[in-house]
Formats: C-alpha cells, structure tokens, sequence
C-alpha cells in the first residue's frame, strides 16, 4: 500500500533548519530527484532550533488544514546520529515522518493511526548517509519514494505505536476558578507571545484579564484597533490560545518575556460591560 493515488502527490515540510543555510534546499532537491511531479509545501522551518515542543505544537495546530493522503515530513532532531528511531506513522489522513523523539506527539494522540513502521530499509535512503543530516538522506528520500508509489509498508520494521514516544500533556494550573497560569509557547516572527491558556477558557473576554512579569491587567480586546499604536494587548489568536502582541510593535521585544515565562489569566472582581463577546 502507498500514498500515491495518481495525482500530484503533496509533501509537507517542518524543520528548525532555517533558511540562511543549504539544508532545505537539499532536502527539497532529493524530493524532487526521486519524484519530480511531487508538490513540496513549506510548513515552517523557523521552528527555535532543538524545540520538538514547538513543532509538535505547529503539527497538532496545522494538521486540520493539512489535504488529504499529504506526506508531512517533521525533522526537529536533536538525538540525530543516536539510537533514535526514524519512524514513519499512516493515519486514515496522512502519512508522517520523523524522529520518534515526540515530535509527532499530537498525530499519536489526535488521529487514527493505522501502520506505524520505522524507517530503515536502504532502498529509499540515500546510498551514503550523514550522522547528522537524516533530513536530507532519510526523511527526504523515503518521503519522495512513497510519493512515487514505493508500498508504504517496505519502509522498514513495524513499530507498535503504543512504543512511540510522547510528550507530556501541557497543563495550566487553576486556582478556585479566578486564576488560571500558563506560560509562554514562543514567540513569532511579529514578536506575537503565543501561550499556552486556550482561547475557550475565556467564555467572556470582558471578564478576564492577563498578567505577567512586567504585566498588570491587560485586558483582552478583539483586535489591534482596539488599542492605541504602540500598547499592549492580549486576544484570541489564530492558535486558538492567548497571544499578546503590541499594536504596530514587538511584544516579545517590550517586555523581554520568553519561552517558559509564567502568563497568569485573571478573573475580574467586577465586570465593566455587558457584551458577552
């Protein structure tokens, strides 16, 4: 059984690599070496280097927007070189490939997993492998080749997926229902501070409000206008979290917070409207 059903086949790319360096772009030359018709979509490779809670963060918020039978390629690796397993996961959707280090955490716990392999068969590696670019010379091959039909399971071993490895849960501590404390995911390229307390924790934006270091009752507006040039505001983002940004500015650049930093959402003791919105 392959991924390939006669169309154009799509390949979803996600690593930390960056785009100053050569990387990608090899990895996208072996795709296209191996499978020229294959269509290659750039998911991010802006991931912070060596952070597989945030790509696996970017894979659970992207994958509902991923086309059907894609072949996603996630290669945040820091144990590459290691006794690590590169593994390959079918969903009744999509096909992904990555180190088994966690990074697929939320297609482990979010879809219906019905091969999981590892990757091991020379056939669709490179004839020469680096220790430290199993992008380029495994992932992207065994990629390209199950794009041109190779049978998904020839890929190598098959793997229980129960033995995958997985993340912990990311969990905001409660106190009696008023306050709720979660931390910063990252920062984006706006300087946006994404964080970890979910957007339907606020069924009434008008009754909570955010702190953190530096930070004292910043209220959550609907967008950028809602504020002057310049201030800081928190919103429902795109993520469905949290976010606080600054309107034409860097947040993250303002008040110097991080990944990690404690963003505490707090109930107000009394409620200024009646707008339920």
């Amino acid at each position: 059984m392959s991924v390939s059903d006669g169309s154009d086949p799509v390949v979803i790319l996600m690593t930390d690599f960056g785009l100053r360096d050569t990387y990608v772009g090899q990895m996208k030359s072996v795709i296209s070496s191996i499978c020229p018709n294959a269509r290659v979509i750039d998911l991010s490779h802006d991931v912070d280097p060596q952070n597989i809670a945030q790509g696996a963060f970017f894979l659970e918020r992207s994958m509902p927007f991923f086309p059907d039978r894609a072949v996603v390629v996630c290669v945040i690796d820091p144990g590459v070189g290691t006794s690590r397993k590169p593994i390959a996961i079918k969903t009744a959707r999509q096909t992904f490939l990555a180190p088994d280090n966690g990074l697929l955490t939320p297609v482990l716990g979010l879809q219906t997993i019905t091969d999981c392999i590892s990757i091991s068969n020379p056939e669709i590696m490179l004839p020469v492998q680096s220790s430290t670019f199993h992008g380029r010379d495994i992932f992207s091959p065994a990629a390209a080749h199950l794009c041109a039909g190779f049978p998904f399971d020839r890929l190598g071993d098959p793997v229980n997926p129960a033995s995958c490895i997985t993340l912990p849960a990311e969990k905001n501590r409660i106190e009696n229902g008023n306050i709720i404390e979660g931390r910063v995911l990252f920062c984006d390229h706006f300087g946006n501070i994404v964080t970890s307390l979910e957007s339907s924790l606020v069924e009434n934006r008008h009754r909570w409000e955010i702190s953190a270091e530096g930070i004292d009752g910043l209220p959550i507006v609907k967008t950028y206008e809602d504020v002057d040039e310049g201030k800081l505001l928190a919103y429902r983002g795109s993520f469905d979290t949290i976010e606080i940004a600054v309107r034409n500015g860097s947040a993250a650049g303002i008040t110097g917070l991080k990944h990690g930093a404690a963003v505490r959402l707090i109930r107000k003791k009394t409620v200024t409207t009646a707008n339920p919105s």
